[in-house]
């Protein structure tokens, strides 16, 4: 698989920014988790079935409308190590436990 990169920006109306936190919006990190999962898919170029977040490190606030990239460099057969940059310092850090899913 190799590596992939992929750009994202999370819209200022996004639903979950309602409450997180009124008046001063967050991206949470279940959202920005959400993205990664979802780009993994096009990095593997199948749909994938997340196993497990053996490691995951958050160090960087986004905020609503500003872009950031997802880089994800394989590991292992089935493990994948994420990078989550925002204006090219490490917002988010982790890796990935997948399959293939079968199901779809």
């Amino acid at each position: 698989m190799g590596e992939h990169t992929l750009r994202v920006i999370i819209s200022a109306t996004h639903p979950s920014l309602a409450g997180h936190f009124p008046g001063n919006p967050i991206v949470p990190g279940v959202v920005l988790l959400d993205e990664v999962i979802a780009g993994l898919s096009g990095f593997v170029g199948k749909p994938v079935e997340v196993l497990a977040m053996p490691h995951v490190k958050f160090l960087a606030s986004v905020l609503p409308e500003q872009e950031f990239t997802i880089e994800y460099t394989t590991k292992s057969e089935g493990v994948v190590n994420f990078l989550l940059l925002l204006r090219g310092e490490k917002a988010v850090i982790g890796s990935l436990k997948f399959r293939i899913n079968l199901k779809t």
